[in-house]
């Protein structure tokens, strides 16, 4: 089932806090597809995309819509601006520079045929995070199967 997420974020975060993540559960390890983010401000930011094995305190929980399948339930959950720094593994998925200008932005596919997998584990996610200096408020979307 393909699944998707998207909001605006509610905080700026910060080299330490996400401004949005998403995380597997015990019984769902979720294969991320796409990933995109937009500035809403005019102002330059620098984000990263990372892995995470401890979730340090998420934000609201985001609602999902299914894209394909009605009849099944979404376990994983995307969280909005984080306010406890999570848990990162070493190193970086992705890394963009967004414009000084509402709109500007990037959207982030694996390669390969593969996607992005999070292990099964209510810990383990993937997170935007501000790269350097100050974050700010972005949309963000998140398309997934589970």
């Amino acid at each position: 089932m393909r699944v998707t997420a998207a909001w605006r974020t509610a905080g700026a975060g910060s080299t330490t806090l996400p401004i949005g993540s998403l995380f597997a559960t015990a019984a769902c390890r979720p294969v991320v597809w796409e990933i995109a983010v937009f500035n809403t401000t005019a102002v330059a930011v620098a984000i990263a995309l990372r892995r995470v094995t401890a979730v340090g305190t998420a934000g609201a929980a985001i609602p999902k819509i299914y894209e394909d399948d009605e009849l099944q339930t979404s376990l994983a959950t995307p969280f909005d601006t984080h306010t406890v720094t999570p848990t990162f593994v070493s190193g970086n998925l992705r890394v963009a520079s967004l414009g000084a200008a509402v709109g500007s932005g990037v959207i982030w596919t694996p390669s390969g045929s593969k996607g992005w997998p999070i292990p099964a584990a209510t810990t383990n996610g993937i997170v935007i995070v501000p790269l350097v200096g100050t974050g700010q408020i972005c949309d963000v979307s998140m398309t997934w199967e589970e």
